[in-house]
């Protein structure tokens, strides 16, 4: 069995068709034909069947094709290691991210890192909270941002790096718009405007709301920061923010208002897999980002 034919097998099944293959692969088609017909020799069954001019996983093909991703990103993953072994200043870091962390934190710290090491490159994915946990876990990423960090997470290890208060957003027509604080229960009978359930920053806001003492209507939901921003300032609801999402932005239509009662934080964090040793670059942006939230809570 060889690399090259796995690494065919697994373009024909995510095309289903082999020509597009050949061409993504930069190959001959009757190159990849044959290798999986040899590697469907070796292994004694059909991996593939023929619909029309595509082509579809046979059900063992089907079990067969998570096995060899899996062995492919072991590969790539001990490629990787072994190249930055060479030289950890030239290493590629693979960094997932919360929407509400996309606009100041990752900014702040990746520039401030690249200042230092800038030969060093990234590659960032935004997601939701649960997806960057277990993206974590599968290596498919090196180390994930995340707010509040999860505890109790098997195959995760977290690191807590600051806190931060959540505040209200009201549109500026709102009776409590030139208030310079509120009690979260004056916004009892309001509409508000929420990321979708699945969310850990829906999560946070239910269970505020719950704190105050009374279930909040839901009206309207955004997958990301500006469209919640925007649902706010068209009148639609309110919403409750870390104060990290109004970093450098400027509001229009909106008011921020922090909350006097009850306090609502998060801490944000870093996660990396505890099952895994860190690549060297990741361990030197491990600890870059540790010591440099430190010094930012020294000056604080």
């Amino acid at each position: 069995m060889e690399l090259r034919q796995l690494q065919y097998f697994v373009e024909v099944a995510k095309r289903e068709h082999v020509s597009e293959a050949a061409e993504a692969l930069h190959v001959a088609q009757s190159a990849i034909s044959r290798q999986i017909a040899n590697l469907e020799a070796e292994l004694g069954v059909q991996l593939f069947e023929r619909e029309g001019r595509n082509v579809k996983l046979t059900p063992v093909g089907r079990h067969f094709l998570p096995h060899v991703e899996t062995a492919l990103k072991a590969i790539e993953y001990a490629k990787q290691q072994i190249e930055e072994y060479l030289d950890p200043e030239r290493g590629t870091i693979k960094i997932g991210f919360p929407t509400s962390l996309a606009s100041h934190t990752m900014p702040m710290v990746i520039s401030a890192f690249k200042e230092e090491h800038p030969n060093v490159a990234f590659h960032l994915r935004q997601g939701s909270y649960r997806y960057l946990i277990d993206a974590v876990k599968k290596r498919e990423i090196d180390l994930a941002f995340l707010g509040p960090v999860p505890t109790g997470e098997m195959g995760i290890k977290g690191e807590i790096l600051f806190s931060e208060p959540f505040a209200a957003l009201l549109p500026s027509t709102h009776p409590l718009a030139k208030r310079s604080s509120l009690v979260l229960n004056e916004l009892r009978n309001d509409p508000f405007v929420t990321f979708p359930e699945g969310y850990i920053l829906h999560q946070i806001v239910l269970d505020a709301c719950h704190q105050a003492g009374f279930s909040p209507v839901i009206s309207s939901e955004g997958e990301d920061l500006d469209a919640i921003k925007g649902l706010v300032s068209a009148g639609i609801g309110v919403t409750l923010l870390p104060e990290s999402a109004f970093y450098e932005t400027v509001l229009r239509f909106a008011v921020k208002v922090p909350i006097e009662m009850p306090q609502v934080k998060r801490n944000v964090g870093i996660i990396i897999s505890d099952h895994h040793e860190l690549a060297p670059s990741v361990k030197v942006f491990y600890r870059f980002v540790k010591d440099f939230f430190a010094q930012l809570e020294r000056y604080q």
